[in-house]
């Protein structure tokens, strides 16, 4: 029998921490992700989880000898001495004198493309996904979704930090969330049922259980763009809140949330975003504008002749995002009070003029990467605004009972975590921000 009793111990030395070592022995594990041969000696660049780190193999560094068979990618464990020099900078560094590499694993078949330069520039964007597997272990794509997980860790700290509970909901569901007919539907043992759009009915659900709830997870749109912007399944971060005064506490708590990821990226990812030359915005505060404000902005300031007086287009946002940058010194723009018919029927209506919502979107460097607002709480009033969109209320029975049984004033968000990155990166296509992503075209790896 053999007993595990739980003690995790660290399998490689962290680079940043090597020269607490300088002078001693340590191994390392990872793979080999270059070898460059010189005269006399040889550079081993091994990839870790965390770094790339430097290797020098030379006979007289101990009794170990070159194994022929080492080759890129090559799974490894290092054993070597930690030296002290500097770089072409002038900036101290270390790297590890080979004593010893156990080999681990050997490649089957060599790399279909080259992932031990910077970037992958000059690779085609869809050769860059359908080997994503490959692709990822590039330093600089694998530190797109380190910062990635950096956004979702802010937005997961911040309202932990703030009262709210996280929540998992079901992405298998009796009605779409939108009421729209962008749903993916489901053969469910002879049902039909449709792949969640958002967690919206049950984050509301449960804002009568805990008050403030939030969920990181992916949702699904059967949506036939095939732009730069869309994908047909994205992570969306949400949140909901109860006892709110109105749908300005939930745009509140959203720019506290961006506060607190920027300024967590620029500390604790500042490798990432350094080598990823994210542009990481200053919030102190988010200007908001009225969306009829907004739409009378763009036809006097830049002469702009909108075909759809009910909604925004890409390059109406994108004019509103120069205009709050350069007027407004803000990457961000909240646009408010949209209209009833483009927002989803547990919108709120604005009391002062019904035909427009207690809404709101916000744009980031002139792109839409949430949508917000406060919801109705009051059963009738709910009902009734069902049944004039042509809604049937007995199809959502069960998330009718928040309002019938008592709920707070209440609202919430959801934003785009891949449109976010995609615009903290400048990059020009969503798909470079989705670790494996699913669009019209697209549902391998």
């Amino acid at each position: 029998m053999r007993l595990i009793d739980g003690n995790v111990k660290e399998s490689a030395v962290v680079y940043g921490s090597f020269g607490e070592h300088e002078g001693q022995l340590v191994t390392i594990s990872g793979y080999i992700h270059r070898i460059r041969e010189m005269t006399g000696f040889s550079f081993v660049l091994i990839r870790t989880r965390d770094d790339v780190v430097q290797c020098v193999y030379a006979p007289e560094f101990s009794d170990y000898r070159w194994d022929e068979r080492l080759t890129e990618e090559a799974t490894v464990k290092v054993t070597g001495k930690v030296v002290s020099g500097t770089d072409a900078k002038g900036e101290k560094r270390y790297e590890l004198q080979i004593h010893a590499i156990e080999i681990l694993s050997l490649p089957a078949e060599p790399l279909p493309i080259v992932i031990n330069k910077k970037t992958l520039d000059g690779v085609h964007l869809n050769t860059i996904l359908d080997y994503r597997p490959v692709s990822l272990r590039n330093p600089r794509e694998r530190a797109i979704f380190k910062l990635q997980e950096g956004i979702a860790r802010g937005f997961r700290e911040f309202l932990s930090l703030n009262g709210f509970t996280e929540i998992h909901s079901p992405k298998i569901n009796y009605a779409g969330a939108e009421g729209g007919t962008n749903v993916f539907k489901l053969d469910y043992f002879g049902k039909q049922v449709y792949l969640a759009q958002s967690p919206q009915l049950y984050k509301q659900a449960l804002v009568g259980v805990y008050e403030r709830v939030f969920e990181i997870a992916p949702v699904f749109r059967a949506e036939h763009h095939d732009t730069s912007r869309h994908l047909n399944e994205y992570i969306s971060m949400d949140f909901e809140m109860g006892f709110i005064d109105g749908f300005e506490d939930v745009m509140n708590m959203e720019t506290g949330v961006l506060k607190y990821i920027m300024n967590l990226l620029k500390t604790e990812y500042k490798k990432e975003a350094e080598l990823l030359r994210a542009d990481i915005p200053e919030i102190t505060e988010i200007p908001a504008i009225k969306f009829t404000d907004a739409k009378a902005l763009l036809m006097d300031k830049f002469k702009y002749k909108p075909t759809d007086m009910k909604d925004f287009d890409p390059e109406e946002e994108s004019l509103l995002g120069k205009y709050a940058k350069k007027e407004l010194g803000s990457d961000f723009l909240f646009v408010t009070h949209y209209p009833s018919v483009k927002r989803p029927f547990y919108t709120m209506d604005d009391p002062g003029n019904p035909e427009y919502t207690l809404s709101f979107d916000l744009l980031f460097r002139g792109l839409e990467i949430t949508s917000g607002g406060q919801r109705i709480h009051d059963y009738n009033m709910q009902v009734n605004k069902m049944e004039k969109l042509g809604i049937d209320p007995a199809a959502f029975d069960t998330y009718l009972m928040l309002h019938k049984y008592g709920a707070p004033p209440h609202g919430g968000l959801g934003i785009g975590l891949e449109r976010l990155t995609m615009h903290l990166l400048g990059f020009k296509n969503v798909r470079e921000a989705a670790m494996f992503p699913r669009d019209i075209n697209r549902v391998t790896p």
